[in-house]
C-alpha cells in the first residue's frame, strides 16, 4: 500500500492510498463473493457463481465497486495512524474513489480534519478572585414560605375567587380568533396571585366563581419560558371549574417535623446550608468560566477544522431543542418565532461553539503538559457508581460495558481534574486576590 500526504487548509490532511493491482485482487475476490450470495444465477448455489460469469450478470463495475468499499474499510485506519502521527485525527473522515478499473490499481483521496497547534499563554498565578458566598434571612424566609404553600390544606369553596386561593380551570387559547396548538389546557391548577402562568393572568380571575367563563387578552413577555409565545398577543377563554380555599400550616417546631427534623431552627439551618451549596455550585460555575476564559484569551490556535466546530453547533442545537421541549414549548415554534431556520440558527451558534471548541482544546492540552490523567481506580470506581444508579437497566449496564464509555469516563473525570487544579493555580482565600 502507497500513501502520499498533502497539507490542506483549516487544519486538514489529504492522504491518496493506492492498493497495487495484487493487493486489490483479494478485494474483488471478497467483494465477488459476498454478491453471489445475494444474487441468484440459474444453476449455480448461492456463493458458488465463478468470476466471469457473476460479472456478466451484475456487471464487473458493481463487483470492483464493492470490493472498493471492502479495502478502503479494512485500510483507512492504518492509512492515517501511519501518516498522521504527530496530530491527532477528529471528526469522520471524507473518501472519494479516484481510481477503480479493471485490471488497475485502486487509488482513493481521504481527507481528515486534525486538531490544530495551541501554544498556551500563562495559565497559573493569574490573580483571580474567589467570591464570598452570603445567605440572608430573607433567601431562608423565601424558602421556608414556599415549603408552606407545598403543605398548605385546601377546602372547595362556593364563593369568589381571592387571592392566595387555588383555581381549577379550563383554558382555550387563541390568535387573532385562530386556536393555538397545544393552546387547550383542561383542569389547569392556578395558584392566584403567584401569576406563574403569564404575568397579569392571575388578576382576570379575581372576583369570579364556579361556572363563570373569563375573556381577557394578554401580551407575552419578551422574556418568557415559553419562546413560541414571547412577545405576542394571546386572547383567553377561561372557564372557573372549583374554587379551593388555602391555608398554610403554622411556622413552627411541628412543622419541622413534616421533612424528618427536630425543630424549626434545624428546618431553617438545612435551608440555609442547601441555600449555600447551590450559590457555591453557581459561584463555581462563573469562576470556571472566567478562569477558562482568560486563558483560552492568551492561548495562540492554529486554524481550527471546520468539523469540530460544526459538530459543536450541532450539539448545541440538541441541547437548546431538548430545553424547550422540557419546558413545554415547541422547537418548530421557537424558530416561527425567530423567524429562522435550523440552519440560520446554527450559524448563529458558531461564534459560541468557536469558544467551547477552544475551552475544550485548552484543558486537553493542559492535560497533556501537566501530565494530568484520570488513574485506571478512579474510573472504575465512578463507572461502578454509575451501574448502581441504573441496576435495573440492561441496556444501559450494557453500554457502561463498552471501550468507548470508558475513555469517555476518563476524560470527565481528567477534565474535572484540569479544573480543579487550574483553580488550585489562580484563585486565593475568599476575599483576596490571588498574588502572582
Amino acid at each position: 500500500m502507497q500513501v502520499s500526504k498533502k497539507d490542506l487548509a483549516k487544519s486538514q490532511i489529504e492522504l491518496t492510498v493506492e492498493l497495487s493491482v495484487e493487493e486489490f485482487a483479494p478485494y474483488i475476490e471478497k467483494g465477488a463473493k459476498k454478491i453471489s450470495e445475494e444474487v441468484k444465477v440459474e444453476g449455480f448455489r448461492k456463493g458458488k457463481v465463478p468470476l466471469e460469469i457473476l460479472k456478466q450478470k451484475v456487471g464487473e463495475m458493481t463487483i470492483l465497486e464493492e470490493a472498493a468499499n471492502m479495502a478502503i474499510h479494512k485500510t483507512i485506519d492504518e492509512a492515517v495512524e501511519k501518516n498522521i502521527t504527530d496530530r491527532q485525527a477528529v471528526g469522520q473522515p471524507q473518501v472519494n474513489v479516484t481510481k477503480l478499473a479493471p485490471n488497475n490499481p485502486l487509488e482513493y483521496k481521504v481527507v481528515v480534519s486534525i486538531l490544530p497547534t495551541i501554544v498556551l499563554g500563562k495559565y497559573k498565578d493569574l490573580g483571580l478572585k474567589t467570591e464570598k458566598i452570603e445567605v440572608s434571612d430573607k433567601e431562608v424566609e423565601k424558602t421556608i414560605n414556599e415549603l408552606r404553600e407545598i403543605r398548605a390544606q385546601e377546602v372547595l369553596v362556593d364563593r369568589e375567587i381571592k387571592k392566595g386561593d387555588k383555581a381549577i380551570i379550563d383554558i382555550k387559547m387563541l390568535k387573532g380568533n385562530v386556536p393555538l396548538e397545544d393552546g387547550d389546557h383542561k383542569e389547569f391548577s392556578v395558584l392566584v396571585g403567584k401569576d406563574y402562568f403569564v404575568p397579569g393572568f392571575d388578576a382576570h380571575l379575581i372576583g369570579a366563581k364556579q361556572g363563570e367563563e373569563k375573556k381577557f387578552n394578554l401580551v407575552y413577555p419578551e422574556k418568557h419560558h415559553r419562546q413560541d409565545l414571547a412577545g405576542q398577543k394571546i386572547d383567553f377563554v377561561v372557564k372557573i371549574k372549583s374554587v379551593y380555599e388555602r391555608t398554610l400550616p403554622e411556622l413552627n417546631d411541628e412543622f419541622a417535623t413534616f421533612f424528618q427534623l427536630k425543630n424549626l431552627d434545624e428546618l431553617k439551618k438545612g435551608i440555609k446550608e442547601n441555600i449555600e451549596h447551590e450559590k457555591q455550585h453557581q459561584a463555581d460555575m462563573r469562576n470556571e468560566s472566567e478562569l477558562i476564559g482568560q486563558i483560552v484569551a492568551g492561548t495562540k490556535f492554529g486554524e481550527l477544522p471546520e468539523e469540530i466546530i460544526n459538530s459543536e453547533s450541532r450539539n448545541m442545537l440538541a441541547e437548546l431543542e431538548q430545553s424547550i421541549l422540557r419546558q413545554g414549548g415547541k422547537f418548530e415554534d421557537y424558530l416561527k418565532h425567530l423567524k429562522k431556520t435550523k440552519e440560520q440558527l446554527i450559524l448563529d451558534m458558531l461564534p459560541n461553539a468557536i469558544k467551547r471548541v477552544k475551552s475544550a482544546l485548552v484543558i486537553r492540552e493542559l492535560a497533556i503538559v501537566e501530565k494530568i490523567a484520570a488513574t485506571e481506580k478512579e474510573i472504575n470506581e465512578k463507572i461502578e457508581e454509575i451501574k448502581k444508579q441504573y441496576a435495573g437497566n440492561k441496556e444501559i449496564l450494557k453500554m457502561l460495558e463498552e471501550p468507548g464509555y470508558h475513555r469517555y469516563v476518563s476524560n470527565i473525570l481528567t477534565n474535572e481534574k484540569v479544573i480543579a487544579k487550574l483553580k488550585e493555580w489562580n484563585y486565593a482565600p475568599i476575599g483576596d486576590k490571588q498574588k502572582s
